[in-house]
């Protein structure tokens, strides 16, 4: 995503550092349970978890030559590790590796979005009892129809918000699973009950049943509550920007000193802010229907998903971070003239 819609703290989590880094913890944690279980000696793996590193650099240059970025890493680790790397991915397929790190990164970024929902509920339900008895015309289909308040008006978000809440609680937990199933899936090396207890080490559970990969439609579940969460962002902001338009008058966003509405007309104040949530919905609920796409794979595996993850994925939890906490600063200064709503 752009640095104008990227917030820094969800773009760490999708550095290309960060995601070697996560897969250097499955390799660890895989290395760990094969030594407690003898298959690897233990001063391996002391030497394994006291060198193991990588070079994001280096792994690009291997790559080049392996078209193959699972192996470019492991093999720039082994670089580090010396002989021990031997027993490194050991029983393995690269699946294992991407798809349990992509889980502790999805895991990362819904924490942050689940924040942020918290946050924006607090505002809204502070806005709503504030406007409890601002009487404003209700509208339907448009027109004037009865009166109701301003503050039921916005409790209708806060609830929409709680909601959103509980998908994306739902959604971080459907994707908190990772495998060590190996090829096709079928544990031909590691055993379901290692896996079982490599998942536990990363605080993750085990996918029961999985082919070579972890299932899409977890994923597209995780995509499907970000796309609601774009969707109630825009009705909020769709509201904001008709209650601004000058025909009606009642609220508008803040103007801060020195900003300016338009080039050519200086008298503007446009709900750019609004504007703005509204069209980056449209992303993410684009996205959204790439990730439905990803579900429907050749068999046990192919990677026709990987390169539509590697955009939407990072796209979309930045957009939405970004979002809710643009949405939680208008909302706290947004204007409304009581007045105008009579």
């Amino acid at each position: 995503m752009i640095p104008r819609y990227t917030r820094p703290e969800m773009a760490k989590i999708w550095e290309e550092r960060e995601k070697l880094q996560r897969m250097l913890d499955v390799e660890i944690a895989v290395c760990e349970e094969m030594c407690a279980r003898g298959e690897i000696p233990e001063d391996a793996l002391e030497e394994i978890k006291s060198k193991a590193a990588f070079d994001p650099e280096r792994i690009k240059e291997i790559e080049r030559v392996t078209k193959h970025d699972v192996i470019a890493f492991l093999t720039n680790v082994a670089e580090h590790v010396g002989p021990s790397s031997r027993y490194i991915h050991l029983g393995m397929t690269s699946s294992d590796v991407l798809d349990t790190g992509l889980a502790l990164q999805l895991i990362s970024a819904a924490d942050i979005i689940i924040d942020d929902i918290q946050e924006l509920k607090k505002t809204l339900k502070k806005r709503a009892l504030e406007h409890k008895r601002t009487i404003i015309s209700g509208r339907t289909h448009g027109m004037h129809a009865e009166p109701t308040t301003l503050g039921l008006k916005i409790a209708t978000w806060h609830t929409e918000f709680e909601r959103a809440y509980e998908r994306m609680q739902s959604a971080r937990e459907t994707v908190r699973v990772g495998q060590i199933s190996g090829a096709v899936g079928a544990c031909p090396h590691i055993p379901p009950d290692a896996e079982e207890a490599i998942c536990a080490r990363l605080r993750l559970k085990v996918d029961r049943v999985s082919s070579q990969i972890i299932q899409r439609d977890r994923h597209a579940e995780y995509h499907l509550a970000l796309a609601l969460v774009a969707a109630s962002i825009s009705r909020v902001a769709t509201e904001v920007r008709h209650l601004q338009r000058n025909e009606v008058g009642e609220a508008e966003e803040f103007f801060s000193k020195g900003q300016k509405g338009s080039s050519a007309m200086p008298h503007k104040r446009n709900p750019v802010v609004s504007e703005q949530l509204c069209g980056l919905a449209r992303v993410v609920q684009g996205n959204a229907t790439a990730a439905l796409q990803n579900v429907p794979l050749w068999h046990e595996r192919d990677i026709s998903h990987s390169s539509v993850e590697r955009v939407i994925l990072p796209d979309s939890t930045i957009l939405v971070d970004y979002m809710l906490v643009k949405l939680n600063d208008l909302m706290k200064n947004w204007v409304v003239y009581p007045d105008k709503m009579l």
